[in-house]
């Protein structure tokens, strides 16, 4: 059975930090890229971050220099280390595979706020 636990959102201030993490069941966390996407409200889902089984990871530019995606492969687990966060930033945090398949957790809520 697949399961996807996100945790470790909030609310912080601009500029501020934090890091999120997903425990993934083996099922899908193993030989798999696995990726953090966000939702904003009214928008679609949109992959932010990946990380091969390898190491080799990919930014959305969005994120670039202020994001670190790494992983915990003894753990099946995928982390989110979030810096220099701005309003734009605010959205429901998912992690999944990449690409990703038809079950989702229940995601993290981050909001980015002064």
């Amino acid at each position: 059975q697949v399961q996807l636990v996100e945790s470790g959102g909030g609310s912080v201030q601009p500029g501020g930090s934090l890091r999120l993490s997903c425990a993934a069941s083996g099922s899908i966390f193993s030989d798999n890229a696995m990726g953090w996407y966000r939702q904003a409200p009214g928008k679609q889902r949109d992959l932010i971050a990946l990380i091969t089984n390898g190491g080799r990871i990919n930014y959305a530019s969005s994120v670039k220099g202020r994001f670190a995606i790494s992983r915990d492969n003894a753990k099946s687990t995928v982390y989110l280390q979030m810096n220099s966060l701005k309003p734009e930033d605010t959205a429901v945090y998912y992690c999944n595979k990449v690409p990703h398949n038809a079950y989702w957790g229940q995601g993290t809520q981050v909001t980015v706020s002064s």
